[in-house]
């Protein structure tokens, strides 16, 4: 079957007065159709570089990219216009690309209502809470009807209840869609328990990818964060779940 991404022996490299530095190194990796991927590792080890490339923001120094659908590219800040009303922050994609059609216009009024903004339609940014102003963002996104979707830390500046929120959503478009989810997340625990596929980074090369049962261990914590850790299943999920050491919280020994 062949991939709706892929990535051939891409390699991003800045340069600047104080010379080169490479923000992603001789990256191979693919996504299937359907796929819910989450991208995780330490900051600065490439993750939303990634995205960025994908989203055509950035070009590559060296390797090839393919992408084989249309994409909806959703940042880190809801990044909603606070003049703008919530239905016509929603409408901006379709406005730009100038497909403001009736049938459009009808799907994202459809989408508000779905996903609980029907009432708030007409409500301004400051007005909404961040899980709220999250739904709205990401109705923006969808309303383009993209096959793959890039999310790049969707649940940042949410608390657990607006994260577990819009990661359901997401959940719903993969399964019930079946949109291809490319997403950038810090939180592993997460990440295990909502992606069917983790790729996890370390210092701009893929250090291992896999399902989560397979590829979350002590070792790879330990190589990509610097952390000790214990691994349980999730009692919820039974997917991995990350207990950190510290300093002061170690392992007792029975």
């Amino acid at each position: 079957m062949n991939p709706i991404v892929s990535l051939e022996d891409v390699s991003l490299r800045y340069h600047s007065i104080g010379g080169e530095t490479s923000a992603v190194s001789h990256l191979s990796l693919s996504v299937q159709a359907g796929e819910f991927i989450s991208i995780v590792g330490p900051s600065g080890c490439g993750k939303s570089t990634i995205l960025s490339m994908l989203a055509g923001q950035l070009a590559p120094s060296e390797g090839s990219i393919y992408i084989g659908g249309t994409i909806g590219y959703m940042l880190q800040k809801d990044y909603l216009l606070q003049w703008r009303s919530i239905r016509s922050n929603a409408l901006l994609g379709l406005e730009i690309q100038k497909k403001l059609t009736p049938e459009n216009i009808a799907y994202v009024d459809t989408l508000l209502t779905q996903y609980g903004l029907g009432d708030f339609k007409n409500s301004l940014p400051n007005q909404l809470s961040g899980g709220m102003r999250q739904r709205a963002a990401l109705i923006r996104t969808l309303a383009v009807r993209p096959d793959i979707l890039l999310l790049d830390e969707p649940t940042t500046y949410l608390d657990i209840a607006y994260q577990v929120e819009i990661l359901d959503l997401l959940t719903d478009l993969n399964k019930k869609r079946n949109t291809t989810i490319l997403m950038v997340l810090h939180d592993i625990n997460l990440s295990a328990r909502y992606a069917d596929y983790i790729f996890a980074m370390y210092q701009g090369r893929l250090e291992a990818q896999g399902a989560p049962l397979k590829i979350i261990t002590p070792g790879l914590i330990k190589k990509i964060y610097g952390l000790d850790c214990q691994i349980i299943p999730d009692p919820v999920s039974r997917t991995p779940l990350v207990i950190p050491e510290g300093r002061h919280h170690k392992t007792i020994q029975a």
